[in-house]
């Protein structure tokens, strides 16, 4: 009967179903294929395979087990950094094509899409490629050989130089261009394009310097005639301490580039190098949204990020244990202490159901590269993931709506308040230690990046305890540690708050600032960046850049209960409207969906005045 009121559901065009995830267009075959088969595989899921317990607590929102349209019926995993240095080196195969190690890097760039849509069509989570740049540069050698041979036999001496730097130039422009085409039309089995995240910015020599450019300056042109902002890749750029981040270090100037991109095109989000270092232990971009693996050493004692992924997130619904303990402290406590246990049985769960998985399953992860050791068709799977290689992640959801509850609507200045927030996140990290110790796989804390979730704990806490003022009557709960997006403050007093929150969730985070439109005042954006350097890892960038064809406005939408519309001509046409919205560490085109107030808040408060910069 459930089963049949959700494919109701589909049929009927429920939002709560069809527009779960806002980078999938649900009016697609392909797409309502895959929303038709989730629905069967989560209903199967709960009512065959996970422990009934587990499966209770979900489906009454103590507790999330996400993902439930792929898995547990599929044993699939989550998120990864892909080992595309490996690949591209060694060559690999997809289906009945042996792909040998390419000598351009347009070649290069054709068999990373490859290897992007193959990988995201066997997990369900975001991938990454990290250090793009460097990796690019070393098949752009080819091309610089290339011409220089080419440049000696038919140009003058004097020109070659310049011959062979304007044909590099071109290359790599065309290669990087091509790339960021091709992801933007691919559709993996998922029905959407592919979640993938480029990290990029630490590159010294020459070549890098050029890889970084172009992906850049193809950000800026945008897509098309129209020249549209590109969805993905997420784009990471990475800031460090004299390489890149003050006039007189040597890459200064593709900084500046970076921060013209995200004032056009929001992207990129920043990795500060150092603070990177110090949470995780040694650098490396997220897997996809936000999920990062900590640092990692292999039997020879080298770091390895590279081939390394997530089995999963459950998270916990802080919010209600707050509410059901009735400004109890000591009995928040004791809830919390089961709700652990909760989570505990459903982390595990996933698990066991990962060591299911045989190679053949997802031969581009087990046998191909991607987890970078290329494993036979007999060999255990989880090979790959014990030792800690991998992670599996403790998400938690509304510390402000939690803190509420004991400390009201404006606690964040309250110093009692925010230890008690931390000190959930302490307590967390204690059940964090004991379980990777217990099971061998690292268990991380986890920021959950809740797009739909925001929504769906909040509803059903309304059903349960009615509109509570400040946490349900707002239609949504709090993205993780996030300042209360009502609240209008400077993007130093946000980072301030929120910095030290990572230090007991380095499994997953993310801190944004969300800014008026700042026209051409890239000094301002620069010294928001240059403040969080010494003070959180990973930032992004909220700017309104929404355009308007009809009229030619640029700026923020407006939001409409179907939608959003041009403020200035009220043109809310699709197809004539270029609306770009930060949809949890993603960005999204929400234009058709129904807007559902928390999910394009974001976790982030909004910033009236950038106070200490110039306006």
């Amino acid at each position: 009967m459930e089963l049949e009121k959700e494919l109701t559901g589909l049929i009927t065009r429920d939002p709560t179903i069809v527009n779960e995830n806002a980078n999938k267009d649900s009016e697609t075959f392909a797409t309502m294929r895959d929303l038709t088969a989730g629905v069967v595989s989560k209903a199967y899921a709960l009512h065959q395979l996970l422990p009934k317990h587990v499966a209770e607590a979900h489906q009454s929102g103590d507790i999330h087990f996400h993902d439930l349209d792929y898995h547990p019926f599929q044993p699939m995993t989550n998120c990864c950094l892909i080992d595309a240095e490996g690949m591209l080196r060694n060559g690999f195969q997809i289906g009945n094509a042996e792909v040998t190690s390419p000598k351009s890097i347009q070649t290069a760039a054709a068999q990373l899409v490859q290897i992007i849509a193959n990988v995201s069509s066997s997990q369900y989570g975001g991938c990454t490629i990290d250090r793009i740049d460097e990796l690019l540069s070393t098949y752009a050698a080819y091309n610089e050989a290339k011409h220089r041979d080419m440049a000696h036999r038919f140009v003058k001496r004097e020109a070659v130089e310049a011959y062979v730097e304007e044909q590099l130039t071109q290359d790599i422009q065309d290669a990087i261009e091509s790339l960021e085409y091709e992801i933007n039309t691919l559709y993996t089995s998922n029905g959407q394009t592919p979640f993938v995240t480029f990290g990029f910015g630490l590159g010294e020599d020459r070549l890098s310097r050029m890889v970084q450019q172009a992906i850049l300056n193809t950000r800026i042109k945008g897509l098309g005639k129209d020249r549209i902002t590109a969805i993905f890749p997420k784009l990471v750029f990475s800031i460090k301490k004299g390489l890149n981040f003050a006039p007189e270090d040597p890459n200064y100037d593709i900084k500046q580039l970076a921060l013209e991109c995200s004032m056009k095109r929001m992207y990129p989000d920043i990795l500060n190098y150092d603070k990177t270092v110090e949470l995780l232990g040694d650098f490396k971009a997220p897997m996809g949204c936000r999920s990062f693996l900590p640092a990692w050493q292999n039997d020879a004692g080298e770091y390895e990020n590279h081939g390394r992924c997530n089995l999963g997130v459950v998270t916990l619904n802080l919010p209600r244990i707050a509410m059901t303990s009735q400004s109890d402290m000591t009995q928040f406590w004791t809830l919390f202490h089961e709700r652990m246990a909760l989570l505990h049985d459903a982390l595990l769960y996933r698990i066991e159901r990962v060591k299911q998985a045989i190679p053949n399953n997802a031969p581009i992860l087990y046998k191909r590269g991607a987890f970078k050791y290329r494993l036979n068709e007999m060999d255990d799977v989880f090979t790959l993931f014990q030792n800690k290689r991998a992670t599996i992640s403790m998400g938690y959801i509304g510390l402000y709506e939690t803190a509420t509850v004991f400390y009201g609507p404006n606690w964040e200045t309250n110093p009692e308040a925010k230890a008690f927030t931390l000190e959930i996140l302490k307590e967390m990290q204690v059940y964090q230690k004991t379980w990777t110790a217990q099971y061998d796989v690292w268990f991380s804390i986890y920021s959950t990046p809740s797009e739909s979730l925001t929504d769906r704990f909040c509803r059903l806490d309304t059903e349960r305890f009615g509109k509570v003022r400040d946490i349900t009557d707002k239609g949504y709960y709090q993205n993780s540690f996030h300042y209360d997006v009502r609240k209008d403050i400077t993007p130093f007093e946000k980072l301030d708050f929120e910095k030290e929150y990572p230090y007991y969730a380095s499994g997953g985070y993310i801190h944004y600032c969300e800014y008026p439109k700042l026209g051409h005042n890239v000094k301002a954006l620069e010294a928001v960046w240059d403040y969080a350097y010494d003070r959180v890892s990973y930032l992004g960038t909220n700017i309104p850049i929404d355009r308007c064809y009809e009229c030619g406005f640029e700026g923020d939408f407006e939001t409409t209960p179907i939608g959003y519309q041009c403020p200035h001509c009220g043109n809310a046409n699709p197809e004539t409207v270029d609306v770009v919205k930060r949809t949890c560490g993603y960005l999204g085109n929400p234009v058709q969906r129904p807007t559902i107030e928390g999910r394009h808040k974001e976790m982030c408060a909004r910033v009236k005045h950038l106070k200490g910069t110039s306006s």
